[in-house]
């Protein structure tokens, strides 16, 4: 169909002089209201995107108090690569055919500061908010609770009152990696941690600790290192590993990023995987597999876990009386 004009914002008016119908009823098509027939709801749908229709969303939001947004605070972090393409690829998914658009905050704040979705909730910036790297007891979260605002987060927390939220069960993590290691043989073990006001920390520490201890096997945190730190502290950290006279022969990164820091200090050191040292790594890319062919890797789903993310705001947004949805992802 022939789009002219396209210089001018088409109008509702427009819509339903094609579809030969009252300016309600595509109103209310649009919006796949239940009150108007199927029929008449997919052929009105069909001939505003035929005629390139886009809401106004100015006008949407004065209308309605909506702003049709969803806004995923990110705090840019690569120690899995392509964490942050893979969540938004997968929000986005989730999203689509919605009617609301994602929005990026970047945030740059440790996962602590408030400041960012005070000033989304304060400001009427979004409908729903998605939050990544939570703490035990999260001040952002705690604020959102506070002001009925809806929400994701990617990682739990401690507070007793329930919160929807997507997670990968890091405790089984580090268990399975730890009996896969003991299973080649591995006597001493070491892990390099998130920093310790992330709530996956303490996951990751029970269960790396309760499979040492049914192994027998003895282990170690890195304390110089986090997850974190910059690559070329991780190579520096690794470099000083090698000289140890008692250093672990296994270990288990929680990312590819610092692995791949190590694994260099370790190949200029003349350590060889599967000769000198054992590692099991947590993967979303499949990057790792063309560096080190064959190396021991859990993959925990990014994607995955943004569509589930996008699916929980919206059922929230629709049915803001229902019990928060919850899910952890089980390696």
């Amino acid at each position: 169909m022939p789009q002219k004009h396209r210089s001018k914002r088409l109008t509702l008016k427009a819509v339903a002089a094609v579809a030969e119908v009252a300016v309600t009823t595509v109103s209310k098509a649009l919006a796949d209201d239940p009150k108007i027939a199927k029929a008449t709801r997919e052929r009105v749908q069909k001939i505003a995107f035929e005629l390139g229709y886009v809401p106004d969303r100015a006008a949407q939001r004065l209308r309605t108090g909506k702003t049709k947004v969803i806004s995923l605070v990110l705090e840019p972090h690569d120690e899995l690569l392509g964490f942050s393409n893979s969540l938004i690829y997968g929000l986005t998914e989730a999203l689509e055919d919605s009617g609301y658009h994602l929005v990026v905050t970047p945030h740059f704040a440790g996962g602590k500061g408030v400041s960012a979705v005070e000033h989304i909730v304060q400001n009427h910036l979004a409908d729903g908010i998605i939050i990544t790297r939570t703490s035990p007891t999260d001040e952002r979260i705690r604020y959102l609770m506070e002001q009925g605002f809806p929400f994701v987060s990617h990682g739990r927390t401690n507070f007793g009152t329930p919160h929807s939220f997507v997670d990968f069960d890091n405790e089984r993590f580090a268990e399975l990696a730890v009996e896969r290691l003991a299973s080649k043989g591995a006597k001493k073990l070491c892990m390099i941690l998130p920093p310790d006001f992330l709530t996956f920390h303490q996951h990751l520490m029970t269960g790396t600790i309760r499979a040492a201890n049914k192994h027998g096997l003895e282990y170690v945190f890195a304390k110089e290192v986090t997850l974190d730190s910059s690559l070329n502290e991780v190579n520096a950290w690794a470099m000083e590993m090698c000289q140890k006279p008692d250093r672990p022969d296994a270990y288990v990164f929680v990312g590819e990023a610092s692995y791949f820091a190590a694994l260099n200090a370790f190949r200029k050191c003349g350590l060889a995987r599967s000769k000198h040292f054992e590692v099991v790594v947590k993967r979303n890319s499949e990057l790792i597999h063309q560096i080190d062919e064959g190396v021991d890797v859990v993959f925990e789903d990014i994607q995955m876990a943004g569509e589930k993310m996008g699916d929980f705001i919206l059922h929230q947004l629709k049915n803001p009386t229902d019990l928060p949805l919850q899910f952890i992802d089980t390696p």
